[in-house]
């Protein structure tokens, strides 16, 4: 029996104070730029898949910096040549943003398996190169919450 992808998924905006966004090139596509993304695993939560997207994608110990469960999903038709890793009929995924900030920029290190290549960018050269639009609307979010983080006493 084949073990198809869960059609429930995180994306995890790596950004620092200074506003610069992690993105990553898709290694089946180049030229596709996103955040961290990826699928529930069996039961973990939200919070867990998106702890280890970040470690598996990046390598960054997410307990040394701050992971945010931003309370906002986007459902999405799942790209046709994506589909079969998907059980018969499946066609919507659901997807829950986290934002993960860094005091500064840090170096990663990627799966080649699944990234091409790594780089920082300004938020807003960040959302542009974005392919998603989800993944680029939750860039363009960034400089409203950062300033909304910097009023709540932590």
């Amino acid at each position: 029996m084949t073990a198809y992808k869960q059609p429930v998924s995180v994306l995890v905006v790596i950004y620092t104070t200074e506003l610069d966004v992690l993105l990553l090139e898709r290694a089946a596509h180049p030229g596709f730029w996103q955040s961290v993304t990826g699928s529930r695993e069996s039961n973990e939560s939200m919070l867990a898949t998106a702890t280890r997207e970040v470690g598996e994608e990046t390598g960054l110990d997410v307990s040394q910096f701050r992971l945010d469960d931003w309370h906002k999903t986007n459902q999405y038709e799942i790209f046709t040549e994506w589909r079969h890793r998907y059980a018969p009929g499946i066609t919507q995924n659901t997807e829950q943003v986290f934002g993960l900030l860094l005091p500064e920029r840090q170096p990663v290190t990627i799966s080649p398996v699944e990234h091409r290549q790594w780089r920082w960018a300004a938020w807003q050269e960040a959302a542009a190169a974005c392919f998603s639009s989800s993944n680029r609307e939750a860039i363009l979010e960034l400089p409203g919450r950062l300033a909304n983080q910097k009023q709540v006493p932590q």
